[in-house]
């Protein structure tokens, strides 16, 4: 074998190998580089009715970054109210001890817990659940923009402050769905005013249903299936070994050739 054609083959050679040890540096930050955490976390919440008040109801709300997706069915409310659709005003209520109350809120003895009775158990309102324009607090008692009527399928993407951020993620979040039948109230209640606005009935503003958000549980990891399935290094990874060890391979071709190429003949 001439020299030269030693030479040419070991160029062709040291090709091949620079192209394995590239293959293998490529596919090693694979293993390496930590999986991105999942921005989206889904929450939801059993309505169970409150104040003798014979609806239920749940709600899903689908979190991406400050994005809330929130999708409600309740049913089995009050349906009228003066000839019109009843509207329920309803809200994500937030950083007090993420539940539900109980009648022993009830300090006064009407038999209704009120929003104001409630509040220690869910807190302030948070965000609105309109069905259109604003969310903040400030419209948490506009009729208007409730929902309305006996039942309601709800479809919303809204943005969420950072307030209700917090109490999704610490886990004490809830949502209250106001609104009761005044027929079910005792006769003392029926007179009474709204806490809230003075110029509704109390059953107007009190809650009917009541629910604390909790995280959905993550669904288990894929597995692998084929020839490197249960391997703990990266398919990535195996394929960039495999270019390398072929690279190891034809360096050692190299230093075949060039010593056959030096030998005295």
């Amino acid at each position: 074998m001439s020299k030269d054609c030693s030479v040419r083959l070991c160029r062709g050679a040291v090709g091949l190998a620079f192209a394995g040890t590239a293959g293998l540096m490529l596919a090693a930050p694979a293993m390496t580089a930590p999986a991105s955490a999942a921005d989206t976390v889904t929450y939801q919440a059993t309505l169970d009715p409150l104040n003798h008040a014979t609806g239920s109801g749940s709600l899903t709300l689908r979190l991406d970054g400050d994005r809330a997706t929130i999708t409600e069915h309740f049913d089995g409310l009050a349906a009228t109210f003066k000839d019109m659709p009843y509207p329920h005003v309803q809200h994500i209520h937030g950083g007090a001890k993420g539940m539900c109350p109980t009648m022993a809120a009830d300090k006064n003895g009407d038999g209704v817990v009120n929003t104001a009775e409630g509040k220690p158990s869910y807190g302030p309102i948070q965000t609105t659940l309109s069905v259109k324009g604003d969310t903040s607090p400030k419209a948490g008692t506009n009729v208007k923009i409730a929902p309305a009527g006996a039942s309601t399928d709800y479809n919303r993407t809204i943005t969420l402050d950072a307030a209700t951020l917090k109490s999704l993620r610490s886990g004490i979040a809830v949502i209250v769905v106001h609104g009761l039948d005044p027929t079910t109230l005792s006769p003392r209640a029926q007179k009474e005013k709204s806490e809230l606005v003075p110029s509704l009935p109390l059953a107007a503003t009190s809650p009917a249903l009541c629910g604390a958000l909790k995280t959905m549980p993550a669904g288990g990891a894929a597995t692998g299936t084929g020839s490197t399935a249960g391997s703990s290094m990266p398919a990535a990874w195996i394929l960039g070994t495999g270019a390398g060890l072929a690279g190891t391979a034809a360096l050692a071709r190299i230093l075949l050739l060039r010593r056959r190429a030096q030998a005295p003949e």
